[in-house]
């Protein structure tokens, strides 16, 4: 779907930039969410393309901690691009989800809703006019794509935004746009799924069954790259949270600029003594650089490091100061798919049953649940380091 070298360095880990000089939320196991019942009630938006008033299951109210009491591991799992290619991943991810009673976002790149043929309604800020470092799909996987965002966010998911082109190097890169240009690139991405239907004429696929207006509060930007001049844009739009820092630690979130900052983070790389990045693509480019077709021989043992990355960052958490644990991941099957198996183990091993306290969520039932909490709890959590162990009186 995407070349690695459209993606730039993305924040790598710290080896790979030498190199290149919720309490109250659903459990994390269980026998699988039930497929929600449909109703006829839906009422249509604008063209059609979105609607209104189709059921799904309902998030359970966050729980408010008492001072003191010890807080659950949340880990959120979400997705760049979010688009189906006929590789199967979005619907394979979803039912992994259903399994074990998880909650994703998905972040969706609005460009994968129009069609190719109509891309001259895409104006990209410091880009000619249809121009997209990333391809736009073909009819039927737009079809695909919008049948699976349509399902997953019946099954609970958050659908986010990942913009349109992901442009990540030189004068168009999105590190260089202002707040206004920010804003025309979100109302487009916002219009292209709104107005898929205008766009596409398709007749047989249903429509999304959410207000694309009410239900995006957030978002990750191309190669973690423009959060500065995002922040005043997302917060002057109510976006409640950003995921596009990179560089994170493993510590409780704070607010930038009023909105909630969820990094991706920093987690040990077993085998090496710096850290990497929680995301499939930072693991790849700290084991095959520019490839990701590298010789396969290498597949076993990377896809046991990249399983092992994200297992030892969940544990290092759960074990300590509980911080919430952040993953990020492409429907890709680099190396011969060796990171899809990888997060699907560990989120299979942070959803054993006998992990009573760990919440599988969204950004936005993270968000819920920070915002229900007393501040000077968040604040008292805030104290805790990387690794630093739980205490009922920290400090």
């Amino acid at each position: 779907m995407r070349e690695v070298s459209r993606r730039g360095i993305l924040g790598l880990g710290v080896g790979a930039a030498a190199s290149l000089a919720v309490a109250g939320c659903s459990s994390g196991s269980g026998s699988g969410t039930p497929k929600p019942a449909r109703t006829t009630q839906a009422k249509p938006i604008g063209d059609g393309s979105t609607s209104q008033g189709e059921k799904r299951p309902e998030a359970p109210k966050p729980e408010r901690l008492e001072p003191g009491q010890k807080p659950p591991q949340f880990v959120v799992f979400s997705w760049d691009g979010a688009g189906e290619v006929g590789n199967g991943l979005f619907p394979r991810f979803r039912k992994l989800a259903r399994d074990h009673d998880a909650s994703m976002t998905f972040f969706l790149s609005g460009i994968y809703c129009l069609p190719e043929s109509k891309k001259s309604l895409y104006r990209p800020p410091n880009n000619p006019v249809g121009a997209s470092d990333i391809g736009y799909l073909t009819d039927e996987h737009i079809k695909e794509t919008l049948r699976n965002v349509r399902e997953a966010w019946l099954e609970g998911h958050e659908i986010g935004t990942h913009f349109n082109g992901h442009f990540c190097s030189g004068s168009g890169s999105v590190e260089n746009w202002t707040p206004a240009q920010w804003k025309s690139e979100i109302d487009q991405a916002v219009s292209f799924v709104t107005e898929w239907r205008t766009n596409t004429r398709f007749t047989d696929v249903e429509p999304l069954p959410f207000d694309y207006r009410k239900e995006l509060i957030g978002g990750r930007t191309p190669c973690l790259k423009g959060q500065t001049n995002l922040l005043p844009t997302a917060r002057e739009l109510g976006w409640r949270y950003d995921a596009s820092s990179p560089g994170g630690l493993q510590v409780w979130p704070s607010k930038k600029q009023g909105v909630w900052d969820f990094p991706l983070q920093q987690i040990p790389f077993p085998g090496h003594s710096f850290e990497v990045l929680s995301m499939d693509y930072n693991i790849l480019a700290n084991q095959s650089q520019n490839s990701t077709k590298a010789p396969p021989a290498n597949y076993p043992g990377w896809r046991k490091q990249a399983t092992d990355a994200y297992i030892a960052g969940f544990n290092r958490a759960y074990e300590t100061n509980r911080a919430p644990f952040f993953i990020g991941n492409h429907f890709e099957q680099w190396n011969g798919g060796i990171y899809m198996d990888a997060v699907e183990e560990a989120l299979k091993h942070m959803a054993d049953e006998k992990r009573k306290d760990v919440r599988l969520v969204s950004f936005k039932q993270l968000t819920d649940w920070l915002d229900a909490q007393d501040p000077a709890v968040l604040a008292e959590l805030r104290g805790f380091g990387v690794g630093q162990a739980w205490s009922a009186n920290n400090g």
